[in-house]
């Protein structure tokens, strides 16, 4: 086998390893915990609280936005790496739904799941930024800040992230605000020890 195919193969390999470590601790730690995130995830919840707009649809235009963002800022590659990063999300996401909860729910112990969901979603999206991909909007967003304002990539995610959060205080209460606050200080902190690996 070639070094270039090899080659090929571990980088979409280590891609779709990312997007299922992610989808796993959003699926058997976030959710069922309802530690909240920040990024777009975070600002599809806030408006379809102000404003009744669907995250079906809100989702898609600011996914696609930052996206095409980031296509623009950083070339044709990364929109592949991220196309490949997203649909192995998607796809990993579905299989932990039919297999069921793997982690015993942590509802009741929120700053474990708080710190746990952060590893996590740290280690995966790490990995796939790492590979020169995004899972979501969200990692396009701070690849695209980390580059235009040459700043570390935990930087981008914090500020994204903390902005979200600090609006989503207008209907969520501080007390559930302040778990999802240590989740993305955390993973923001994992993912730039990733990829500076």
């Amino acid at each position: 086998m070639r070094k270039n195919t090899k080659q090929n193969i571990k980088h979409f390999a280590l891609l779709l390893l990312g997007a299922a470590i992610l989808s796993f601790g959003l699926f058997n730690i976030h959710s069922q915990s309802r530690i909240t995130e920040g990024g777009v995830l975070g600002m599809t919840l806030l408006l379809k609280h102000w404003f009744g707009i669907s995250p079906s649809v809100s989702g898609i235009i600011l996914d696609g936005s930052c996206y095409i963002i980031g296509w623009r800022i950083l070339g044709s590659s990364f929109l592949k790496n991220a196309a490949f990063a997203s649909v192995g999300f998607s796809l990993s996401y579905r299989v932990w739904e039919n297999i069921g909860y793997i982690i015993p729910d942590l509802s009741h112990h929120q700053l474990i799941a708080a710190v746990l969901g952060a590893l996590f979603v740290g280690v995966g999206v790490g990995i796939v930024v790492k590979e020169g991909g995004a899972s979501g909007g969200d990692d396009a967003l701070a690849l695209v800040i980390s580059k235009l304002a040459k700043c570390r990539i935990s930087k981008a995610y914090l500020a994204t992230d903390l902005t979200v959060l600090c609006l989503s205080l207008s209907y969520i209460p501080f007390g559930k605000i302040f778990y999802s606050l240590i989740t993305v200080t955390i993973s923001s902190l994992i993912i730039d020890r990733i990829q500076n690996l």
